[in-house]
């Protein structure tokens, strides 16, 4: 078990993303079954257009931004709940004017990231 705050947390570039962070809040290391993770895009910041071979469950917890999941595009503010099936591409856009975070858990599966091109960012 573990208690920890999340300015405890190192947050990292996302290497495929424009301007965005991401925070390993609970590892693979720590929950035996799902990680958790925060990410945080600034304005004008995401994430390209790419799938994974791993679901994501995901709370918004400021900002908005346009996502993109599979041929639909959704605009989603704090308090939305998000789910994007393995393998669906998705892209995710801040459009608004502060940062926008959210957390996003993860089964603890080896994860394949497949960035598709530079659409949605």
């Amino acid at each position: 078990m573990s208690v920890k705050h999340t300015t405890d947390v190192e947050a990292k570039n996302v290497a495929a993303g424009k301007d965005t962070t991401i925070q390993v809040l609970i590892s693979s290391q720590e929950g035996p079954n799902f990680a958790l993770r925060k990410f945080s895009m600034q304005r004008g910041g995401g994430m390209p257009l790419h799938t994974n071979t791993v679901e994501h469950e995901q709370y918004v917890l400021r900002g908005q931004a346009r996502i993109g999941i599979g041929e639909e595009v959704y605009e989603v503010k704090q308090g939305d709940v998000v789910f994007i099936p393995e393998g669906i591409v998705h892209f995710y856009e801040n459009i608004g004017e502060e940062p926008f975070e959210f957390l996003c858990i993860v089964p603890n599966k080896e994860d394949k990231i497949t960035i598709q091109d530079d659409a949605g960012c």
